[in-house]
């Protein structure tokens, strides 16, 4: 969008700010314009800095949480346990 203002775009904008504000006071908005958006663009690159480190600390956090996998496919679970929980219970013994 701001690629296709060309040179007489740009002296139409600067002519009509300097009819409206005058010539006195359009290089002090000039000015705070500048200050504002350089205030802006160092505000920008600290949120994007500090997500950044966030995000590397969360990733290391969940390597170091990461529990390793299991050793064998299926739990060892006595078979006196696992018949009481499914209620069949083995009576010839």
């Amino acid at each position: 969008m701001l690629g296709s203002i060309g040179m007489p775009e740009l002296i139409i904008i600067f002519v009509i700010a300097l009819i409206i504000f005058g010539p006195r006071k359009l290089p002090e908005l000039g000015k705070s314009l500048g200050k504002s958006l350089a205030e802006f663009k160092r505000a920008s690159n600290e949120l994007k800095s500090t997500l950044e480190e966030e995000i590397r600390v969360e990733e290391q956090r969940s390597r170091v949480e990461t529990p390793k996998p299991a050793e064998s496919a299926s739990p060892s679970i006595p078979t006196h346990l696992d018949e009481a929980a499914t209620g069949k219970v083995d009576k010839s013994a």
